[in-house]
């Protein structure tokens, strides 16, 4: 009885470190890839001031560890002007450093992809009669996003993994969990069951980012 116990109280604790796993990718796709465009623009803005600031931006955040990034924005608040933070701060951290990160990476690839475009379909869609705005959503955002679709999927897969981090600043999501878990039992049998966690995540994010990128093919 006290084995079987045990177990539900392991099975419970990595099904709330799962959870908390799913929301930090999750939430740092939803910011990410929109922030991503946002910055893409910037950089493509032509206006000097802004294209600089982007590209310190984009170096920073592609320059220095993710892990450092989440330190410097939790702690950040408290010894540069002395806020005392909420324990809630610690995941909406975790947010905002991925959300921050990543855009930075998303920014690059959108932008690789937004030069790829043969610049005669522009043209071609002022001829037409398109405005501006038609043209970004109709014609060059879909080839964007097809000509981008293996590297957005890379970047998926790489933020999966990258939510391990988040231990860094005490967040409970599966893998500092399953670690605490086995310090306690003396056991690597929790870790290897959040590494088959991990792979069973990937390999969905990359069926679902597959039958996207199927989907995109007309353009």
């Amino acid at each position: 009885m006290g084995y079987i116990m045990l177990l539900e109280t392991v099975i419970g604790e990595l099904i709330k470190g799962m959870i908390t796993t799913v929301e930090i990718f999750s939430l740092t796709l939803l910011f990410s890839i929109p922030l991503g465009l946002v910055v893409c623009s910037f950089r493509r803005s032509g206006n000097k001031i802004l294209t600089g600031i982007m590209r310190v931006f984009i170096s920073i955040m592609r320059g220095t560890p993710l892990m450092l990034q989440l330190i410097v924005i939790f702690f950040g608040p408290y010894f540069l002007f002395g806020f005392h933070l909420s324990q809630t701060y610690r995941f909406i951290a975790v947010i905002i450093a991925f959300t921050l990160n990543y855009s930075a990476y998303f920014a690059e690839i959108f932008r690789g992809g937004f030069e790829s475009i043969p610049k005669g379909q522009l043209e071609a869609a002022q001829i037409l009669g398109y405005s501006k705005n038609q043209t970004f959503v109709q014609i060059m955002m879909p080839q964007m996003f097809r000509i981008t679709m293996p590297s957005i999927t890379n970047e998926t897969i790489t933020l999966v993994k990258d939510t391990s981090l988040a231990f860094v600043i005490a967040i409970p999501e599966i893998f500092t969990v399953a670690k605490q878990i086995a310090a306690a039992n003396a056991s690597i049998t929790i870790l290897l069951i959040a590494g088959v966690f991990y792979y069973v995540f990937n390999a969905l994010v990359a069926y679902i980012m597959s039958y996207i990128e199927k989907q995109m093919t007309y353009y």
